[in-house]
């Protein structure tokens, strides 16, 4: 079975959030794949719901075994066994873990859709895949993540810390 080189990003705002990211890293180490690479933390204000905490971000590169589908299984598991509950679209929450690619894979079905659709319009999704990994080319529209992030219209502040 080949390695797939997958992109996730992680995010938190509720509880120890840096501790909450550190925790999921571990599961997702455990149970998905071995993380290769991690991006800076960055402090981001709230996208889509704006009236909560501001959340902390980070990206990561990991190689895994599994399909797509059961990296986003396994994701919502390590979500659930962490404590979210899905009450509300683009509310607080404790862990959310977004399967942004996997390896080149374009799907869309109604569980998932890759490359994930929220990428080229979220500052915060594209400063961490620009750190580690500048010139990746988007599946589809066959940019990097530098020219993607230059084109990106969101002015939401994103902060490296």
């Amino acid at each position: 079975m080949e390695l797939n080189q997958t992109f996730l990003l992680l995010g938190s705002n509720l509880g120890d959030r840096a501790s909450n990211l550190q925790k999921a890293i571990a599961f997702i180490d455990l149970h998905i794949g071995v993380v290769l690479k991690k991006s800076s933390v960055y402090e981001t204000k709230p996208w889509g719901k704006s009236d909560q905490p501001d959340f902390l971000n980070l990206a990561l590169i990991i190689k895994s075994l599994l399909s797509s589908e059961q990296i986003l299984n396994h994701a919502l598991l390590i979500e659930q066994k962490m404590g979210r509950n899905r009450i509300e679209k683009w509310g607080a929450r404790l862990i959310d873990i977004d399967l942004l690619y996997v390896g080149n894979e374009i799907v869309n079905t109604a569980n998932l859709t890759l490359p994930h659709p929220g990428i080229t319009g979220r500052r915060f999704v594209l400063e961490p895949l620009v750190e580690i990994a500048p010139d990746f080319i988007h599946p589809t529209l066959k940019k990097t993540h530098t020219n993607l992030l230059g084109m990106c219209t969101d002015t939401l502040k994103v902060r490296k810390l």
